[in-house]
Formats: C-alpha cells, sequence, structure tokens
C-alpha cells in the first residue's frame, strides 16, 4: 500500500510540473496573439488599398494586359506557397494546412514533376521534402519573423519565373483567421489574377471621382501586381502566425485543463489509498490488542 502511495505522489509531482509549463506557453502564446493580431490588422490596411487600386483599373480599363490576367496561358506548371509552423505544441494547426495543399495538389492533378514549393515554416517544409517534391525555396524561421524586404525575396523571383513563363500559376496556402477559437485553411490564388479575389479582399468603396492613370492605366497595372503580391504574402504570413499563435494558446489551455483533471483524480486515489492505509493500521492495533487480553 505504502508503494502504491509512492507511485500516485511521483505521478502528482510530475503532472504538477507539466501543467506549471503548459499554464507558462498558455501565457505565452496569449502575449504573441495580441502582437501577431495588430500586425496582421495593420497590413491588411495596406493591402487593402492596393486591392482598390488594381479593382478601380479592372473598371476603367478595357485592355488588361494579358500576361496577369486568368485564361491568358495554359496553366502547366505551377507554384504553391505553404505556411506552416516552426514548432509544435499547436493542435491540429500544421496537418490541417497541409492537408489543404496535398487536397489543392489533387485537385489540379499537379505532381511532382509540374509542381514548386516555397515553403515558410520546417513542418511543412520537412513534410514534402520527404516526399520527393521540389522546393524553390524555403523560409525555416516562423511565419511572424517574415518581415516585407524578406516577403519581396520571396515574392521577386517568383514574378520573374511567372514573366518568363517557368511558372503558369501560383497560388498561396495558409491558415485563415476567423477569430481567437477558429482558423480554417484555405488556399488563394495570386496569378493570373482572378477578379472575385479581388473584389473577394478589397473594401467596398463607392467613388465619385474620375481616376487619372499615369502614365498610362496599363503601365499603373503593371507596377501594382507585383505589389499586390509581395503585400498579399506578408498580410498572410502575419495572419497565418496569429492563428498559430491562437492554436497554441488553445493547445495549451486544453492541457492545463487534462492536467488538472488528472491530478483531481490522483488526489482522490490518492486520498482513499491513504484513508485505507489508516484503517488497516487501526484494525492491526485493535487486533493486537485483543490478542493480549
Amino acid at each position: 500500500m505504502a508503494e502504491h502511495m509512492h507511485d500516485i505522489k511521483r505521478r502528482i509531482k510530475s503532472i504538477s510540473s507539466t501543467e506549471r509549463i503548459t499554464n507558462a506557453m498558455k501565457l505565452v502564446s496569449a502575449s504573441k496573439l495580441r502582437k501577431a493580431k495588430a500586425a496582421y490588422e495593420n497590413s491588411r490596411g495596406y493591402m487593402s488599398g492596393v486591392l482598390d487600386d488594381i479593382r478601380g483599373v479592372f473598371e476603367d480599363i478595357e485592355d488588361i494586359p494579358e500576361v496577369f490576367v486568368e485564361r491568358s496561358r495554359e496553366i502547366k506548371n505551377r507554384c504553391y506557397v505553404l505556411i506552416t509552423s516552426s514548432n509544435g505544441l499547436c493542435g491540429s494547426f500544421n496537418s490541417n494546412v497541409i492537408k489543404a495543399l496535398e487536397a489543392e495538389l489533387a485537385r489540379d492533378n499537379a505532381g511532382r514533376d509540374n509542381a514548386l514549393l516555397v515553403t515558410i515554416g520546417t513542418k511543412g517544409r520537412d513534410y514534402f521534402l520527404r516526399r520527393g517534391y521540389q522546393l524553390l525555396m524555403t523560409h525555416d524561421a516562423p511565419a511572424d519573423t517574415v518581415d516585407y524586404a524578406e516577403t519581396r525575396k520571396i515574392s521577386e523571383p517568383l514574378i520573374r519565373m511567372y514573366l518568363d513563363g517557368k511558372i503558369d500559376e501560383i497560388k498561396i496556402v495558409y491558415t485563415r483567421y476567423i477569430n481567437t477559437l477558429r482558423q480554417e485553411p484555405a488556399a488563394v490564388q495570386l496569378l493570373p489574377v482572378k477578379r472575385e479575389n479581388i473584389d473577394s479582399l478589397a473594401e467596398e468603396k463607392k467613388l465619385n471621382h474620375v481616376i487619372e492613370y499615369s502614365p498610362s492605366p496599363e503601365e499603373v497595372f503593371n507596377y501594382l501586381v507585383p505589389k499586390y503580391l509581395e503585400l498579399t504574402v506578408f498580410s498572410v504570413c502575419m495572419e497565418s502566425a496569429t492563428c498559430e499563435y491562437a492554436a497554441r494558446r488553445s493547445a495549451m489551455e486544453n492541457a492545463n485543463d487534462s492536467a488538472r483533471d488528472m491530478l483531481s483524480s490522483l488526489q482522490t486515489e490518492y486520498n482513499h489509498a491513504r484513508q485505507s492505509a489508516i484503517t488497516d493500521e487501526i484494525i492491526e492495533i485493535v487486533a493486537g490488542s485483543e490478542a493480549q487480553k
């Protein structure tokens, strides 16, 4: 009985130590979540302005430069930008976005020969590297470390390869932030530009004046599209980081709750064992006393 009580005390000590760690990680994730969410909301303001300008060009000119417009070329080679975490302990965050990319590859009938991957975060890199996919670029640090300069290093080679005809389509697969408790994987086609994607991301604004483009609407459009790619990658990295910290906070909170339930159950078990040991001792004392009479 004493050995059983010792085992229970050792388990209580171990789980208490784990509970303190998960509670600290929950608090850290909550703090990082607030910072990442603020950065994401700021980036959305800049991107919305670019999207509004692109939509305005769509509405104001008839001859959009075909190279950037959907159905302007046959789609043979595709590039997918995947954003995952570089750390674990965030629930199903990584597995969900990896499954989303696998579903996108299957939907596009894209195999190892005609699909290039750009990975941000080591979890996605390691997963697809083991499966023999071609990795065009990798960024191993977490998504919230991607600043705008790093975004340009990622997007500029993609734009060049797209204009040179080495890539016919660029999609980004990431985790979309709904709220603190809900995040969903999403895939968005960046190039060639889809009008419905611009409309869905841009803010609704009614303009009551005529816009003049200099030197020409076509030149403005050609300038805005690379900026759209850069800002989208940057904004999506911030959004994915927000989702990662929200998922980790939720996972650590669930781990905390489970640890507390286990501690409560073990404490009850320990009390029963201790009570049983005391009862046995009383019985032995009484029996010894009776034997001496």
